[in-house]
């Protein structure tokens, strides 16, 4: 339903001073977002609602945006979390960030500050990967490979080929077993520049963690294959090297190869499901991907093996 200031303001006791709002028409999630003001021109809040019946997963982001706050992660501070019954949703408030956003701004900087913004984003991405998953979860290996079964079948069911198909579905089976033992911590799960926040030519902030889940580290950065690299390689080359501090193990291209494989049939998917209207440039995508990687005859991609 659509939200009014009056509504918000008589059901939700920590917006009750606000004096404007404004809908965020970004992104791709089912939420539905709202910049808060006071005021003043410069918005205090992000409101985020959801349907009641997404509240215990709302309810688990909001602790989790809690948790990876506290550990000192740039992102916006949560500040409420609640069910507004009469309106029909549950929702968050969290303190706004100034900033541009990433996607938009990178471009127009010099590789030197793309670079730097990169290896800032490298370190923050490290330190919320510090937050270890609930005990009780199943191992991310199984997880994992549970899903990629199920997308890669609906992936052959969906009406469009890949004519490489055969070839990622054989890297693929080759080396599922390199995720066995990967360690389960937080991710961000769309950890890339659309994304992010800079400001004056700095990293500023991490936002949106909706689609947060749990396992390997090294899978939060399969989305430079698909979107960071494409807005800067200075930027993904740098989140790689802030990350590991300029030492790149000798395992992670094996599982970043991996990652990347792995999404190509979902990918296609999720946009018939999502954004139809984006099949074609989510499929270049994937050809870019596949040509980084010389259709995967090597796992480390051209963009990062070519680096001045």
């Amino acid at each position: 339903m659509s939200m009014q200031l009056s509504d918000m303001r008589a059901h939700m006791p920590s917006l009750r001073h606000a004096t404007a709002m404004a809908p965020i028409s970004k992104g791709f999630s089912s939420d539905r977002k709202y910049l808060i003001y006071e005021d003043g021109i410069t918005p205090v809040y992000v409101l985020r609602t959801a349907a009641l019946d997404q509240i215990e997963r709302k309810r688990r982001e909001y602790e989790t945006v809690c948790r990876i706050h506290g550990l000192g992660v740039r992102t916006s501070q949560p500040v409420a979390f609640g069910t507004a019954q009469a309106l029909g949703c549950c929702y968050m408030v969290l303190r706004y960030v100034e900033g541009e956003d990433a996607a938009e701004r990178l471009p127009l900087l010099s590789e030197d500050e793309q670079h730097r913004i990169g290896l800032e984003a490298g370190r923050e991405l490290r330190l919320m990967h510090e937050m270890e998953a609930p005990a009780e979860l199943a191992s991310w290996s199984a997880r994992r490979k549970e899903k990629h079964r199920r997308q890669w079948d609906h992936y052959l069911r969906c009406g469009v080929k890949l004519p490489e198909e055969e070839a990622i579905a054989a890297f693929i089976e080759q080396r599922l077993t390199l995720m066995d033992g990967r360690p389960n911590r937080f991710q961000h799960d769309d950890f890339h520049p659309a994304n992010l926040l800079v400001q004056g030519g700095a990293y500023a902030a991490a936002i949106d963690f909706n689609r947060f889940d749990w396992g390997d580290p090294y899978h939060d950065f399969v989305k430079i294959a698909y979107f960071s690299r494409e807005v800067s390689v200075p930027f993904s080359i740098g989140q790689i090297d802030g990350y590991f501090a300029g030492r790149v193990p000798h395992d992670f291209w094996d599982l970043y190869a991996l990652y990347a494989a792995l999404l190509m049939g979902g990918t296609i998917t999720w946009t018939l499901q999502t954004v139809p209207d984006q099949l074609e440039s989510m499929i270049a995508r994937i050809r870019t991907v596949l040509d980084d990687h010389r259709r995967f005859a090597s796992v480390e991609p051209l963009w990062y093996k070519q680096r001045g």
